[in-house]
């Protein structure tokens, strides 16, 4: 397994020095988070877009995909959302990145089947210009659909290699899962995995690797046992929490701690 983070822990960071810390503390790729507020973003032009692509070239840095905000389960018009993913296509294509991010973000008021459905309808239609462009769409396990059996049910219903899933750790043990069940479900779907650790369930603050509660070890298990090969990437979600530690000054202590777990589960 290769291991990296995303830069929703470096909000607003140039690239430059991203990738810096990338390498100076010896993760093999990075996740961008495709926000307006960020460096890179699908309002960057072609040239732009080269030039992102070359940095990370020149770094030996991988990346590892683009964190996007679509809600594709969300209530309204099919058009706009579309569009949406289609645009965070565009650009994964320009960098030369495999996966896209997209959430379920379905409305309380929904009803599962309909939210299902809505989802299903919209990541099958985007999935046909993804694969054009050689994009694969992930949909995390995050907000109305966090456990991987409800992210199943959508990837079920779309059935197409273009659209896969992104396993964020927390929200499937949030949902009551067990590591084993979530890979057991998401396995022939998995595009790549986020990490992290909390202090508790009612308490979702980021800490350190390893500091919190989270069952990492136990996912790395799983995922060595069933010689998985993909992307461990730390989301340390200090975009939302201005209080909690800087990131990068936490990066080697994390790498360490992934090492370590992915050597005793060998």
């Amino acid at each position: 397994m290769k291991l990296a983070f995303s830069t929703l822990g470096v909000p607003g960071l140039p690239l430059p020095d991203v990738l810096r810390l990338a390498s100076v503390h010896g993760y093999h790729g990075v996740e961008l988070r495709a926000h307006p507020e960020e460096p890179v973003h699908p309002g960057l032009g072609p040239g732009e877009r080269a030039d992102v692509a070359a940095e990370f070239k020149a770094a030996g840095i991988e990346l590892v995909g683009l964190a996007g905000y679509a809600r594709v389960a969300a209530p309204g018009d099919d058009g706009p959302v579309i569009e949406e993913v289609r645009r965070l296509v565009d650009l994964a294509h320009g960098l030369g990145t495999p996966f896209v991010r997209v959430f379920p973000g379905a409305d309380p008021e929904q009803s599962r089947e309909s939210a299902d459905a809505i989802a299903a309808r919209r990541l099958g239609t985007a999935a046909e210009y993804a694969a054009d462009m050689g994009v694969r769409i992930l949909l995390e396990t995050h907000d109305s659909h966090r456990a991987a059996g409800d992210s199943i049910r959508v990837l079920g219903l779309v059935g197409h290699r273009h659209v896969g899933s992104l396993w964020d750790v927390m929200h499937t043990w949030l949902a009551g899962e067990q590591p084993s069940e979530s890979y057991a479900a998401l396995s022939p779907y998995l595009g790549y995995v986020q990490v992290k650790d909390i202090a508790s369930a009612e308490d979702t603050t980021p800490l350190p690797l390893g500091a919190g509660v989270l069952p990492l070890a136990e996912c790395v298990e799983v995922l060595s046992r069933h010689a998985w090969d993909g992307w461990l990437c730390w989301e340390y979600e200090k975009r939302w929490y201005e209080d909690v530690p800087p990131l990068p000054e936490l990066l080697g202590a994390g790498r360490e701690h992934l090492s370590r777990l992915l050597n005793e589960s060998a």
